[in-house]
Order: structure tokens, then C-alpha cells, then sequence
């Protein structure tokens, strides 16, 4: 935590003491944003059935108050705690105003702090040893060069509440052994992807906010960033029969995460999609001022510099919010289709920024080798495209 005097951050300290003891409450797409499914070859679309799972065991206000004060160092040292099938409710946070507006100021190397977390067991190691085993060497040797690499972990209505527990807290568990800061990407809105590859998503809103507020609850008291829903604000373009109320949705999620003390990013489309000003707006109605700031480009192709010239001006018309660029398919530009791209290339390996702009990071949030979608010879969004991989490979950005 930083610019607050001590009186402030020990009353910042004491209110999110509070807010871990008590729990979390329920607050009021394209394919080229493909979900993954972390334990099986398919994705399934249908909304999250299982029971909410309880929030993490209480901990004495010392307890908390350490785990919160030592967070910037190393998260929180509490176990992660196994879902309770019976439980049908989610617990209610109430943290500071002062704990939000830390979300907006910390410099990026508190908030990235320890770097980026690679996951030994992500979506691309998972493939490197499949394919290993199966004699592929090429092909596993392309996904285990992507798997060196942090990715973002992708969360959707693929996995039971039970899963989506055990996702988190497994992989934030193993990001604060090693003391990095693991990225997530919240993939769920209702009618997602406009019914194309990658459709799906909750049930309905109400249905959303309570598995948004699942995620926010486990997420809560540690070093953590999230990218919220790809594409929701800008496929209001395309189908605004499915997206009616969307702003209002996601402005409700966001406030849930940065009650929770959770950094996130709101998709903001790329610089060839919605204009800036009109991206702007959306934003400022999804409620860009709780969260750090938006995300452009994530599954896209488009080269950084046209991405930043884009995010300035975003950033400009929404009071200096900050951003991040994924980078994981750009390494050769736009190659005139979203859709699993031939040509492609991965882009410049993820970094965080501490330059003079309001860029964060240069981040691989689409996981590069998951299809888009049964275009341009891939299977289902978010298997993996073994093929595809070492196209991405080979024509990998350099320098």
C-alpha cells in the first residue's frame, strides 16, 4: 500500500481485517477469446450447477492483519480451503474506499510485484507432456516453448464451483510459493460471444454476479490481477439484442472485485474494432474508475504500437485509467482474420512497464495454442491446436 499516512493505512489495515473475517457478498467472445478447459479436451457451455462454496476459514483480526500488511511482499499465507458441497451461500466483505483507490495508484512494481507467474501446470505443459507421450516431438516441443512463458488462466462456467475454488486457490497458492503475481481472466458474462464459437456464459445477470462474487471471494487478501470478460463491451456493437443492460452488469461485477481489494482490467476491444471515444464511454458506464484499467487486444493480432496509440486515447478519454496489451498472437501484425490466424506469430515475451505512460504490462492473456474455434482447420474454441502452436512458434517475434 502506498501514498497513506499511518493513521490511514492502519485503518485501511483494520477494515480489511473485517472484510476477510466476514466473506463476500453478491453485488445488485468472441471465440477468439476461447475458453480452456484445465482438466479435459472439451469445453462445455452450460451455466455453473454445483453449490457456492464457503469463503475461507475465519481468522483472528491479527491474523488478517498481517496476511493484508505483508501482501505486497508475498499475498496471503492462508491454505486454500476445500469447497463445502452443502453450502448455498456467499458471505458478505465490506472493505474501505481507501483499499479501491490503492487499485488505481500502486506502481506497477507493487502490483506486479515478484514478476508474472508461469505455471508449471498450465494449458500449454499439460499439452507438451500429452504430446510427448504421443511421440509428437515437433508439436511438443512448440507448446513447451509457450509453456516457459506466464499465461493467463482463464475462468468460465467450463468448470463447477467446486473447480473454479480449486483453480484459484491451487494456483494462487503456487504463484505465493514462489512470490510472483499470477494473472486471471473472468470469462462468463451472459450470452458471451454473441453465440458464435465461444458461446455460452451464466445462466442470466444474477447468476453471473454470484459466480463473479465466488471468484472475488477467493481472490480476496492476495496479490492477484484480473482481466474482466473479453469482448463484453465491445460486442455491444455487434449484438445489442443480447447485450441490453451489459455496462450495468459489469460495472457491478467490477465494484464487487475492487471491494475485495482485486485489480482488474475491462476489455476494451483493439485499435481496428470501436472507436475510442465510444470504448470510453462503455467503460466509464462498466465502471472503469473502481478497476486499474482496461485490457486491449486480448486474442487479437494487432502490432503494440497501434495498440498503445489506441489505449492513449482511451486512457485520455476516461481519466487516466491505466492498461495492459496482450501481445501472445501479434509477433506479425494483423493478418486479416481473428480466427485462428494463419501466419501468426507469437509476440514480445510479457513484461511489466515502468515507463512514463499509463501502459502496466505487456501480457499474454489469450493462451497462444488454444483454437479459436473450428475455423481455418482448429477444433473447438479452446482445445489445443497443436499445429497451430508451431506456426506460432515459428514465426515468434524477435528481439
Amino acid at each position: 500500500m502506498t501514498h497513506m499516512t499511518p493513521t490511514t493505512r492502519a485503518a485501511v489495515v483494520l477494515g480489511v481485517a473485517v472484510a476477510l473475517t466476514a466473506g463476500l457478498a453478491v453485488a445488485p467472445a468472441r471465440a477468439h477469446a476461447a475458453p480452456v478447459d484445465p482438466s479435459s479436451t472439451s469445453v462445455a457451455a452450460s451455466p455453473t450447477t454445483a453449490s457456492s462454496p464457503p469463503a475461507r476459514s475465519s481468522k483472528s483480526a491479527e491474523r488478517a492483519i498481517a496476511a493484508f500488511t505483508s501482501r505486497g511482499d508475498r499475498g496471503s499465507t492462508g491454505a486454500p480451503v476445500s469447497p463445502d458441497p452443502a453450502s448455498t451461500s456467499v458471505p458478505t466483505v465490506t472493505t474501505p474506499a481507501a483499499v479501491s483507490q490503492t487499485i488505481r495508484t500502486t506502481p506497477t512494481t507493487t502490483l506486479f510485484r515478484g514478476g508474472l507467474y508461469v505455471d508449471p501446470a498450465g494449458e500449454a505443459a499439460r499439452a507438451a507432456t500429452t504430446l510427448t507421450s504421443e511421440g509428437r516431438t515437433a508439436e511438443a516441443a512448440a507448446a513447451r516453448t509457450i509453456s516457459k512463458q506466464p499465461v493467463a488462466t482463464w475462468l468460465g462456467s467450463w468448470l463447477t464451483d467446486a473447480q473454479l475454488v480449486k483453480k484459484i486457490d491451487g494456483t494462487v497458492a503456487a504463484a505465493e510459493k514462489v512470490g510472483a503475481t499470477p494473472l486471471f481472466v473472468t470469462y462468463n458474462i451472459p450470452n458471451r460471444d454473441c453465440g458464435s464459437h465461444s458461446a455460452g456464459g451464466s445462466a442470466d445477470n444474477a447468476a453471473y454476479l454470484r459466480w463473479n462474487s465466488l471468484v472475488a471471494s477467493r481472490l480476496a487478501g492476495h496479490r492477484v490481477v484480473v482481466v474482466v470478460e473479453p469482448d463484453a463491451l465491445t460486442l455491444i456493437s455487434n449484438c445489442p439484442e443480447q447485450t441490453s443492460g451489459r455496462e450495468a452488469t459489469i460495472a457491478s461485477a467490477v465494484a464487487t472485485l475492487a471491494d475485495a481489494g482485486v485489480p482488474a482490467y475491462l476489455d476494451a476491444g483493439n485499435s481496428n474494432w470501436v472507436p475510442p471515444q465510444t470504448m470510453a464511454a462503455r467503460l466509464k458506464a462498466a465502471g472503469v474508475d473502481r478497476a486499474r484499467g482496461f485490457a486491449t487486444n486480448v486474442s487479437n493480432y494487432y502490432p503494440v504500437e497501434s495498440e498503445r496509440a489506441y489505449a492513449e486515447k482511451v486512457s485520455q478519454a476516461t481519466g487516466g485509467a491505466r492498461y495492459v496489451i496482450d501481445t501472445s498472437r501479434n509477433g506479425r501484425g494483423w493478418k486479416g482474420t481473428w480466427c485462428n490466424a494463419p501466419g501468426a506469430g507469437l509476440g514480445v515475451v510479457p513484461s511489466v512497464q515502468t515507463g512514463t505512460t499509463k501502459l502496466d504490462a505487456l501480457l499474454w492473456i489469450k493462451t497462444p495454442g488454444a483454437s479459436d474455434g473450428e475455423c481455418n482447420g482448429g477444433p473447438a474454441a479452446g482445445k489445443w491446436h497443436a499445429s497451430y502452436a508451431v506456426q506460432l512458434v515459428a514465426n515468434r517475434a524477435t528481439g
